[in-house]
């Protein structure tokens, strides 16, 4: 069986669950996947949506959650596996989650949703590995070269997120309004060529996973014969027990088809993939009224954003779908049933034996 050693740490299974905002991941999903052996990962994104005075104020109300929720985790994993937290680059105090995460121990960091260039800066001194997530080779170049010349360090791990994944997608919507003819994996063979420069030049293993699209064995063997050396998986722990999204938004991938995936507009200014709901029609009709503001995002305008994201997704994971954005991933219609960590492990397992 395949193992992936980050750092001085193992996983024992070539696994990353991968972080699904706001409040989807959160401690009970992922503890359960290290406790079986993989990277859980909590979302930082509005964590504490549901504690008392996050409404008057959110990112203090936040920055409190985000320990309790990797305690809580840790707890649940029993010591197995690692469990990371993902923080978005355009997050307003970027920064100051990311000290949080370290303060409170996490075994990792991994950052999407735009370059987290600044990124070492604030784990100086602490053990916390870190990780970004890209989806193309420029993107990894300049990541790693900044961190190289300003920091004189280099990335412990990589996600590579390619077009069939779920949430907010680091590509234009050309390229996903022609995903079919779009040859990925020439793009992510390119990327494990730019890390192994700085393998080389640091002597040490930076492991790459391979998210987007990720469901079954066959998924995971592609990727493993591309040459990364694990996967990230997110949708298809959806539809957990374990999962810290409600009942109906568990449902709501059961009933997903094909047909029912569509790409959105984000106030984070990226493309993302959602299931079509009434929400997303209204939002396609017109802008909504925003009442007011959670300050998240650097990159968002109250007074011009089509819609509040936050509380779009915090709608989402109450249950409150017709006012609610559903993220997802480009395979949710593979999903029929309601099942546990465990067995969507031992579905995927298959693909990681030499």
């Amino acid at each position: 069986m395949r193992t992936v050693k980050i750092g001085n740490q193992e996983l024992s299974i070539p696994l990353i669950q991968g972080g699904m905002g706001i409040g989807i991941s959160r401690c009970n999903l992922a503890g359960a996947v290290a406790k079986n052996g993989g990277m859980g990962v909590i979302s930082a994104a509005q964590v504490g949506y549901d504690r008392e005075g996050f409404t008057a104020h959110p990112e203090k109300t936040n920055l409190l959650e985000l320990p309790e929720q990797i305690k809580r985790a840790k707890e649940i994993s029993g010591g197995c596996g690692m469990i990371g937290v993902n923080t978005m680059a355009v997050t307003q105090l970027y920064g100051e989650y990311v000290k949080q995460v370290c303060r409170a121990g996490a075994d990792a960091i991994i950052t999407g949703a735009g370059l987290p260039t600044s990124l070492p800066q604030y784990i100086e001194g602490n053990h916390t590995k870190i990780a970004p997530i890209v989806s193309s080779e420029k993107a990894l170049q300049v990541i790693l070269k900044y961190w190289d010349k300003k920091y004189a360090r280099t990335a412990d791990f990589i996600v590579v997120e390619g077009p069939k994944a779920g949430g907010h997608l680091g590509f234009s919507f050309e390229q996903l309004d022609h995903i079919q003819s779009y040859d990925f994996d020439e793009e992510a063979k390119k990327i494990i060529a730019t890390k192994t420069f700085y393998e080389e030049k640091y002597g040490k293993s930076i492991p790459l996973f391979l998210a987007g699209g990720i469901s079954c064995q066959q998924d995971v063997r592609h990727a493993l014969t591309l040459g990364a050396d694990g996967v990230q998986v997110a949708t298809r722990f959806v539809t957990t027990a374990e999962c810290d999204a409600s009942e109906q938004y568990k449902r709501a991938y059961v009933q997903a088809e094909e047909k029912d995936i569509t790409i959105i507009h984000s106030p984070v200014g990226m493309p993302g993939r959602a299931i079509r709901n009434a929400f997303v029609e209204r939002m396609e009709a017109g802008q909504e009224h925003i009442s007011g503001c959670y300050n998240c995002l650097k990159a968002c305008n109250p007074k011009t954003a089509a819609y509040c994201i936050s509380q779009a997704l915090i709608n989402a994971v109450k249950g409150d779908l017709e006012n609610g954005l559903i993220f997802c991933g480009a395979k949710v219609g593979d999903i029929k049933s309601i099942t546990t960590v465990k067995n969507v492990i031992e579905e995927l397992q298959l693909g990681w034996i030499k």
